[in-house]
């Protein structure tokens, strides 16, 4: 499901990008190659439109380094392995395997109709579990984490080895740069999956590495920590360890991740590789919102990528919905955007279609300028607007004409904002 991305004439810019963690702009690498990991979907239901506005943010990042010339080793986790999928499956009478399975599946289905270049390496967390087995092992012999006892009948048959649990208190660079006051990170971490309650924990916001088994749901062979399966955080610390250079260029997804996914995963990879800042950016692209509230499954506020391709709409039209806004906001959809956006893409096919038109390497290096102050789409969009209203205005339609024009305009849109 790769997409086909043209080469343009030239090169690209270096790219600046904001930084969640010092809140300034902060440039990337000019060469070599681009090392990035963007966590991934729990696979429990389709791909709405916040999901895809994160992957499409990322997406402009790996063409726009492409396009300067770098390699891009783009790694990317799939929890397929979690309390939200299990209780999932068990509500729809389904299989948690096969109900992940089908999710992926479409999930990845809606990334190629919006064009998104795939990672290099998407990886399960099931599939990761082994790594997870020897980064929480190492993590306990070193005394990074310890263990909590079970409620009974947790365990198995050895019921003896607890819960494990980071010990948030070794790492003093834990959650550093997260605003907030302690009790407002307790409440935080309790609504975004923590359990600062769990009784034996030694801090409130230690967090969960290794789950014994729990009676009626799955389990792995964990060695000397007992059957179980894995923390959510220590997955995508051990899928980055194993597939990206520690430190890496870019830690990225939505700005729910920042705490306390990304304080924990980075944490863990400070204590397992000795590294003090694993990634040299943080990155976070908005929430999507719906009806007033934050797109999410809880409210059942989804606007669902594959509904918007079952109903007939062009998933161009889509990606240009998302393009219209800087990928760091937070934003409300409404259908208007939609309409907005068929009618721009209607205008950009019809003045790219045109045997000749004008001159656009002007309109190449305002985009390109656009996506290396941030990935500002919308300025690159608007850019691309002007050069449209010019080859579609018949007074200045012949000046200057030539056919590279509309071939060249398009190729940059294609190449650099995936949309064609």
């Amino acid at each position: 499901m790769q997409p086909d991305v043209p080469e343009l004439p030239g090169r690209g810019q270096r790219i600046m990008l904001w930084d969640s963690a010092t809140q300034g702009k902060r440039p990337t690498a000019t060469d070599g190659t681009a090392h990035m990991y963007v966590c991934g979907i729990t696979p429990y239901d389709a791909t709405h439109l916040g999901h895809a506005n994160t992957y499409v943010a990322f997406d402009l990042l790996v063409r726009a380094w492409r396009d300067g010339g770098r390699d891009v080793n783009y790694v990317q986790n799939i929890t397929d392995i979690d309390d939200p999928l299990l209780e999932r499956a068990e509500q729809t009478g389904v299989d948690w395997q096969e109900l992940a399975a089908e999710q992926v599946e479409l999930f990845r289905h809606d990334m190629a109709a919006l064009r998104v270049v795939p990672p290099r390496h998407y990886v399960s967390a099931v599939a990761t579990i082994p790594l997870v087995v020897d980064a929480v092992t190492a993590m306990l012999d070193s005394g990074d984490a310890y263990r909590v006892d079970l409620p009974e009948g947790a365990g198995g048959d050895q019921p003896e080895l607890g819960d494990v649990y980071a010990d948030a208190s070794r790492d003093p660079r834990f959650a550093a740069d997260v605003a907030g006051t302690e009790a407002e990170k307790i409440a935080l971490f309790a609504e975004r999956g923590g359990d600062p309650e769990r009784e034996g924990k030694r801090q409130p916001l230690d967090a969960l590495l290794w789950l014994r088994t729990r009676p009626g749901e799955p389990e792995w062979d964990g060695g000397k920590l007992g059957t179980g399966r894995p923390g959510w955080h220590v997955e995508c610390t051990a899928i980055a360890k194993h597939h990206l250079p520690v430190p890496f260029e870019v830690h990225g997804g939505g700005n729910d991740l920042q705490f306390p996914h990304h304080a924990w995963s980075e944490s863990h990879l400070r204590q397992l590789t000795g590294v003090a800042q694993p990634a040299a950016v943080s990155v976070h692209a908005g929430m999507v919102g719906y009806d007033g509230e934050k797109m999410s499954k809880s409210l059942g506020n989804l606007v669902l990528v594959s509904q918007l391709r079952e109903q007939g709409h062009d998933p161009m039209a889509v990606r240009l919905v998302l393009l219209a806004q800087h990928y760091r906001g937070d934003w409300e959809y409404t259908p208007d955007q939609l309409d907005t956006a068929v009618e721009r893409l209607a205008r950009w096919r019809q003045a790219m279609s045109l045997e000749a038109g004008p001159e656009a390497s002007g309109l190449l290096a305002e985009v390109r300028a656009a996506l290396a102050d941030d990935l500002d789409a919308p300025s690159a969009v608007a850019a691309v607007d002007r050069w449209v209203e010019r080859a579609l205005t018949p007074a200045t339609s012949d000046e200057g004409a030539s056919p590279d024009g509309p071939r060249l305009a398009a190729a940059c849109v294609d190449a650099l904002l995936g949309v064609r």
